[in-house]
This record gives C-alpha cells, sequence and structure tokens, in this order.
C-alpha cells in the first residue's frame, strides 16, 4: 500500500463516507494508525446495536431480531475487510503490530454477540415458532443459520463453560495471528542468491524470474530463488544442481520449524489443545466430531472413508512412479536413492520423455494476461457476463480492477486481480472481499479480490505462468464466481458462506474449463510469435492429465489423513507435533521420497486462523463433487451447455447458502455424487490399493 506521510490533522477515512469509483476504500489515504481508532469506534457502534436488538421491549420477531441482527455492525465489517485484505496482501510491521492486538479483541467481541442471553433467547423463541410465523424458505434458512451458530457458539451453556470458551476463543485468536506471522517471516528470511554458473538445468523463463527476484530485492547482475511456491517449485523441477534442490527444499518444508521466535510447533500444540477442549465443552469427544457436525460430511467416520478409499490406490500409483524415477536415475549413472527433492526434476525429466513435452516448451503459451483473459471468457460462455478493465485507486501497483457486468448491460460487481509475489504478501493464493452481495439495504453488489503469488517479470518481460499456476488462476477465480454471482437477500448466506466441504466445488470445477480445447487453442498463445498452441502440442498436453498423479495424490491426502488424525485425539494434552507427524506418516506408510504438501508448522489453512482445521479433506470432498458436475456438461455433448449452466448458476454459484449443500447439488444435478468421476479424473479408477 502505498501510504502519505503522518499528517496529525487529517480526519481518519475509515471514519468518513466513500464516495469514491464502486465506493471503495480511499486507500491513497489510508495509513496504518488509521485502523486502530477505526476499528475501537466501530466495536462501540456494533456493541450498541446488538444490546439494543437484545433489550428490545418488544416481543421477538423476525424483523426485530433476525433481520435487525442482518443490518447490524455495517461500519466493523467495513473496516474489518480493508484491514484484513491489507494484512494478507500488502502487510507491513505496523500492520502486523496491529493484527496482533486486534485479533483477540475481534474475538473477544464475537463472544459477546455469540454468548449474549437475552439475545439468545430471542433466537430460541423465533427457533421454537418458526413454522407457525410465516417465514419464507430465504429466512427460515437464515433463521435456522443462526440459532446454530449459538449453539456452537456455547450460547446454550452455564456461565462458566462460557467464559471459558471466551477465553479459548480469544487466546485461539491470538495464537492464530502469530502463526501466520511466524509463516511469513521464515519465507522473508530466506533467499537463495545464485549466479550465472548455479543456473544449470534452468529454462529462460526461470532465468528471468529469478532474476526478477533478485532485482526486487536490490542485487543487479544475480539471480534468487525465494520461497514463493512458483520460484521454488520451479526451482526443484529444472535445476540439475542436486545440491542446491536439497538447500532450497529444505528451507521449504521446515519453515514454521527452525527454533527461535518464528517456530510454530509450540503454538500448534496449544491450539490442538484448546480446539479439543472447546469441542468437550460443547458436548463433543473431539474437534473433528465437533467441526464436521455442521459440515456435508456431518461426522470424521464419511471423511475417513472417503480419504480411504483414495490413499490406497494413490501409495500404489505413486510407487509406481518411484520405480520409474529411480530407473531414469540409474539410467543417466545416478547411483543414489531418490529423495523429495530429487522427485520434481525428475518428474519433470521422465514427462518430456514419455510425452516429448516440457515446461519450458509449455510456458510461452501461457501468459498471465491471456489466462486472465481465459477465465473472463469462459465465464461469458457459462453465465454471459462482461469484464470490463476499469482505472481506480487500489492497495498496490500490481493490483488491477474489472467491472463486471450482466448480460443486460447491469452492474454485478468489482473484481480485484492482484497476482504478484512480494515480500509483504503472504503465501498461497486465495480469494477475499472488501464488500458482499446482500439485497436487504438496497441492492448491493460485491468487491471480490483474487490474490496470488506468481512470479513478477523482470521489465518488458512477459508474466508468464506454468499450467499449475494457469489452474491456481481459474480456482481462486472460480471462488471469486461464487461471491460475484451470489443473489441472496441475507449476508449471512451470501456467497462463499458455505460449508468448507462444498465451498471448494465452485472453485475446483471451474478449474475443469481450462482444460477445454476450445479455451485453450483462443488463449494459450506464444508470448513472443502471437501463435495459437499447435494442435499436436496441445494433445500432448491433455493426454498428461494423470501424469505424476499418484505423487499429487499422495501429498494432499497425507494432509488431509493428517489434519484429520490431529483434531481426533481425545487428550491432545502434551503434543509434540513433529513426533506426531512422524508417526501417524509412518502408521500411513507415507512413501519416503514424498512430503506432505503442507507440514504441520507452517499448515496455514490448519493453524492460521483454522479455517480448515479438521477440515482439509473438503477438497477431496469437493473434488468428487465437482468431477460429476462437470460430467453433467459432458454429458450434454456441450461443455458450455446452457441449460446446464443456468441450473449451475441458480443453485451453485448464485445460491450461496440457500439450503443445505446435499440439496443444493441434487438440485443441480438431480442426483448425488459417487467417488468414480474422481477416481477416474486422478487416473486411479484401475489402480489396486496399496
Amino acid at each position: 500500500m502505498t501510504r502519505p506521510p503522518p499528517a496529525s490533522d487529517v480526519p481518519n477515512p475509515l471514519l468518513a463516507e466513500w464516495t469514491g469509483f464502486f465506493e471503495l476504500p480511499p486507500f491513497s489515504a489510508l495509513r496504518p494508525e488509521h485502523f486502530r481508532p477505526a476499528f475501537d469506534r466501530a466495536l462501540v457502534e456494533h456493541r450498541a446495536e446488538i444490546d439494543s436488538i437484545a433489550a428490545n421491549p418488544a416481543g421477538p420477531s423476525f424483523d426485530n431480531t433476525i433481520a435487525a441482527l442482518e443490518d447490524s455492525g455495517r461500519e466493523l465489517e467495513r473496516v474489518a475487510n480493508v484491514f484484513f485484505v491489507l494484512a494478507g496482501a500488502d502487510t507491513s510491521d505496523e500492520i502486523e503490530a496491529i493484527e496482533r492486538d486486534v485479533s483477540p479483541l475481534l474475538a473477544r467481541h464475537n463472544n459477546a454477540l455469540y454468548l449474549n442471553p437475552a439475545l439468545y433467547s430471542r433466537i430460541v423463541d423465533l427457533y421454537r415458532r418458526r413454522h407457525a410465523i410465516g417465514l419464507d424458505s430465504e429466512q427460515a434458512r437464515v433463521l435456522e443459520r443462526y440459532h446454530t451458530r449459538f449453539v456452537r457458539a456455547g450460547a446454550a451453556l452455564k456461565k462458566p463453560a462460557q467464559d471459558r470458551l471466551a477465553a479459548i476463543n480469544e487466546r485461539l485468536a491470538s495464537l492464530g495471528t502469530q502463526f501466520g506471522q511466524n509463516v511469513l517471516a521464515d519465507e522473508k528470511s530466506f533467499v537463495m542468491m545464485l549466479e550465472e554458473g548455479d543456473l544449470a538445468g534452468l529454462p529462460d523463463f526461470a532465468r528471468v524470474a529469478a532474476r526478477a527476484a533478485a532485482e526486487e530485492r536490490g542485487h543487479q547482475g544475480k539471480y534468487a530463488v525465494t520461497l514463493a511456491r512458483s520460484s521454488v517449485e520451479t526451482f526443484l523441477q529444472f535445476s540439475s544442481r542436486r545440491d542446491l534442490r536439497e538447500r532450497a527444499f529444505h528451507a521449504w518444508i521446515k519453515r514454521g520449524e527452525n527454533g527461535g521466535a518464528t517456530d510454530n510447533r509450540a503454538l500448534i500444540a496449544e491450539m490442538v489443545a484448546l480446539r479439543g477442549e472447546r469441542a468437550n465443552l460443547l458436548g463433543f469427544e473431539t474437534f473433528s466430531d465437533y467441526r464436521l457436525d455442521d459440515q456435508m460430511a456431518k461426522t470424521p467416520a464419511a471423511a475417513r472413508g472417503l480419504l480411504d478409499e483414495v490413499w490406497g490406490r494413490a501409495r500404489a500409483k505413486a510407487a509406481g512412479e518411484r520405480e520409474a524415477l529411480q530407473a531414469l536415475i540409474a539410467q543417466e549413472g545416478g547411483n543414489f536413492a531418490l529423495t523429495p527433492h530429487d522427485w520434481r526434476y525428475y518428474a519433470e525429466k521422465l514427462r518430456k520423455a514419455k510425452f516429448d513435452l516440457d515446461e519450458a516448451e509449455i510456458k510461452p503459451y501461457f501468459q498471465l494476461e491471456k489466462m486472465i483473459e481465459a477465465a473472463f471468457e469462459t465465464a461469458h460462455r457459462l453465465f454471459g457476463l462482461s469484464f470490463k478493465p476499469v482505472a481506480v485507486p487500489l492497495y498496490h501497483p500490481d493490483a488491477r480492477a474489472w467491472e463486471v457486468k450482466d448480460p443486460q448491460g447491469r452492474h454485478v460487481a468489482l473484481f480485484i486481480g492482484d497476482y504478484f509475489a512480494r515480500s509483504s504478501k503472504h503465501s498461497g493464493a486465495w480469494m477475499t472481499s472488501l464488500r458482499d452481495q446482500q439485497k436487504l439495504s438496497g441492492d448491493i453488489r460485491p468487491i471480490v479480490l483474487n490474490v496470488c503469488n506468481f512470479s513478477k517479470p523482470s521489465a518488458g518481460e512477459p508474466a508468464l505462468l506454468s499450467f499449475d499456476d494457469a489452474r491456481t488462476l481459474f480456482h481462486e477465480f472460480g471462488h471469486a464466481l461464487h461471491g460475484m454471482l451470489s443473489n441472496v437477500t441475507y449476508p449471512l448466506l451470501a456467497g462463499t458462506a458455505v460449508p468448507s466441504d462444498f465451498v471448494e466445488l465452485p472453485s475446483q470445477l471451474y478449474e475443469h474449463w481450462l482444460e477445454v480445447p476450445a479455451i485453450l487453442q483462443q488463449y494459450a498463445r506464444h508470448c513472443r510469435t502471437g501463435e495459437p498452441m499447435p494442435k499436436a502440442l496441445l494433445d500432448r498436453l491433455l493426454a498428461t492429465r494423470t501424469f505424476n498423479q499418484g505423487f499429487a495424490t499422495v501429498e494432499y491426502t497425507a494432509c488431509a489423513v493428517v489434519d484429520l488424525d490431529l483434531h481426533s485425539l481425545p487428550d491432545p494434552a502434551g503434543l509434540d507435533v513433529s513426533d506426531f507427524e512422524r508417526k501417524d506418516l509412518d502408521r500411513i506408510a507415507m512413501p519416503a521420497e514424498i512430503v506432505m504438501r503442507h507440514r504441520l508448522p507452517h499448515f496455514q489453512h490448519l493453524f492460521s486462523g483454522g479455517g480448515y482445521a479438521a477440515g482439509y479433506y473438503s477438497y477431496m470432498w469437493s473434488e468428487v463433487l465437482d468431477a460429476d458436475a462437470f460430467a453433467a456438461f459432458e454429458e450434454t455433448g456441450n461443455v458450455f451447455d446452457p441449460a446446464t449452466a443456468k441450473r449451475l448458476r441458480d443453485y451453485v454459484y448464485g445460491a450461496g447458502n440457500l439450503r443445505d449443500p446435499a440439496e443444493a447439488y441434487k438440485s443441480f444435478r438431480g442426483r448425488l455424487p459417487t467417488v468414480d468421476a474422481l477416481l477416474k479424473k486422478r487416473g486411479l479408477a484401475d489402480v489396486a490399493s496399496a
């Protein structure tokens, strides 16, 4: 964020009306010192609103209780949305300090809301009378979700248990913030500087990206590998310097586990214990039982059933892949055993030999700009949307915006894309929002962001993506569409506010359209010549769909299993995180040559806020849905079939949390899915379990 110099007499822009384009925050006027006063005022205002609703002398009605709750806290939501966009995408020491302060404050505020006895009493009264008070289906869903939220937050417990829950929630908020900041600190602290002679095996696009990374850090004429996934994975894939691959890989997998102030293991142990205690207070045996009770899977046993179905097949497929890579090492005269820092390098060599295909040949056809256009074109063909670039003030020069309109030319949303890695940005890729859709107080249209960490090119060079990067772009844009196409009245139900094992359906489903030949033929164009990807090359690329899928499935599924096992511990006291991870991987016979995609000490899905704690299985649960959902299009003979796309928009992308996820899926597809389409997609259908 570009910040002006301090000026004590300048009014706080967070507390003023935002009258600029699309009512965007006045980013150019914001300074870190504006946030704490804005949070303080917004918290006071929301507390007053809550107290007024709870103390209303009139008997509880949907309007004076549920609708009033939905209409409250607007100022707080506005300030928090801006702050957490910056905390994730363009942070600083000042922002991180504020984040450490406000995270427990916000947890305390939520405790005051959900543990308010008078407010809960009104909700219980309405819930008991819900069939007799003339609610429409959306109002009934909002009331049900509020009742569930309050009960799961502890509103029905006695005061001593509520007090303990409140303390746990505050402590977890602080620990989650510290966890994420520790990972970012470890990522920022590692840069592997390289000379020209260290670049053996790296193709031109990788050298360009490494040179840009070094220049960004003030090292002209040198090259750098960072712990951004797009940087380190590219290096591991191509560098023929085995010693340097080992050094980079070790730094990558040791994030959060290096001892000292940024070591996350003690934080994890405390978080797991606190989560277990919270679950016990709420009447659940373990945290995983508590978490999945309100998800599509419903029980840990259901999630385990899916993971077990896949794990044995994935291990068997990975074993075959390992043997092929070991044979390649021997063929080249190597006398060493395959290790985790070798896998990507030799897999790329094998792919080239087997399919006459390598990343250096593919990558010039995957320009960032063209892939953005491809994602937009897919949305146009499916939903009739159009995207027009707009020049609006944003928080960083790399971020840019598009106005989204429907076929009638009506405004749908503002979409912001922030695609390049930088030291002020947390790693990974995500969708978030500055404003969510709702109709309770007018036709409020959303402002949605995609934040990614692709390698930024040197000046004048095109930004090139790997095929996996392009898939990430489509994945996050699927989330963005889920937010932008939302068509509900009540904010609680808007957009991506669905169970985590359903929320990945729109994103993972959208990835399928990246591989549609019509899209690739139009947008996979060479960065120098502008020529489309030759059909023979396209055919070879698509033929690699299931190549190395044993590895990919093992590194993901191991994470999901360890997550579920960790949060199923009946007594997590005294947890040794590294020892638990090692023993659990031994229990499931994790191949020694593959490492978890996210090891526990840097597993931000689980511990930076905990949105996926005991829920990382959700990606595979949703993949069962997305594989089956895309088959619905394929069965029509047209992957852009208008009738199927309309059902998809009505019951998935536009429906938010209007109905139970299983009912939403059946409304779209006519039935629930089976695991068959997923196994076929990953090339595991004919693999016997190991």
